[in-house]
């Protein structure tokens, strides 16, 4: 499935500033990037390699008070849909070195306190179907709302609340399955599905000695998801950090298919 991805944005600042941009897709297992070119104008560009090997991450020194972004991609989406049934949880002494940090709580996934919850309402369930199970249950029970959470917003905040927009979908979806002694990373992608069109966050969980996307929300399949970038959670996939406060001016992100 080939995507066409435009993103345009602006951002005002105090003084001269230095951005973290996790924006581009990734060229990586799935996908393959057909073309794609980005202006930041004036600033000055480096390049790093994103966590896990998923694409790039850049440093942006914009010399003045504004920095106007101009993003274009066209990707080759290649990846199949996922078929959880069949897959199967690997034992955890086998977890290679690289996914096992996944398991791990973190900021705004804190799995430790879910190992009750989990256990007794998938436990009678393994592997893919107990990831199917639990995106059923976060896409059954959540209610999507725009604006019902912030960037502070954690799982636990989620949970009780019932609704939130993807990045808590993504959130209480990672969680869940580290709770479940699955490896579950926080993934940024695009895709043509989003409404409203914007950056969305989903999930990676670890079978068969592999990485699978999930969609907690139930918009968007695995081969409509053009990858971005991923993390421990939305603090590690965010598309901008910003050395000072950034003003917001003007943003769009619009992703359709070929």
């Amino acid at each position: 499935m080939l995507l066409s991805i435009d993103v345009r944005m602006t951002y005002r600042f105090s003084r001269p500033n230095t951005v973290f941009l996790a924006l581009e897709a990734a060229q990586t297992e799935g996908q393959v990037i057909v073309d794609q070119h980005i202006d930041l104008g004036a600033a000055q560009v480096d390049r790093i390699t994103g966590d896990g090997y998923v694409g790039e991450r850049i440093w942006a020194q914009v010399p003045g008070y504004e920095m106007v972004l101009f993003y274009r991609a066209t990707v080759d989406v290649t990846r199949p849909a996922v078929q959880l049934d069949g897959l199967e949880a690997m034992p955890l002494h086998r977890l290679p070195a690289d996914v096992a940090p996944y398991l791990r709580p973190s900021r705004y996934c804190q799995s430790d306190k879910f190992f009750a919850f989990v256990a007794k309402r998938f436990g009678d369930v393994t592997g893919g179907r107990k990831i199917a199970a639990i995106r059923d249950w976060i896409e059954s029970n959540l209610t999507y709302v725009p604006g019902a959470s912030d960037a502070d917003t954690n799982v636990l905040e989620t949970f009780a609340g019932r609704e939130g927009v993807c990045r808590d979908y993504a959130h209480l979806f990672c969680t869940m399955a580290r709770a479940a002694k699955i490896p579950a990373r926080m993934v940024a992608a695009y895709s043509p599905d989003v409404y409203p069109p914007d950056f969305h966050a989903v999930t990676q969980v670890w079978l068969d000695d592999a990485w699978h996307l999930v969609d907690a929300t139930g918009m968007c399949a695995a081969d409509s998801l053009a990858v971005i970038a991923v993390g421990r959670d939305a603090y590690d996939i965010a598309f901008m950090d910003s050395e000072v406060p950034a003003e917001f001016v003007a943003q769009g992100v619009s992703v359709v298919r070929v």
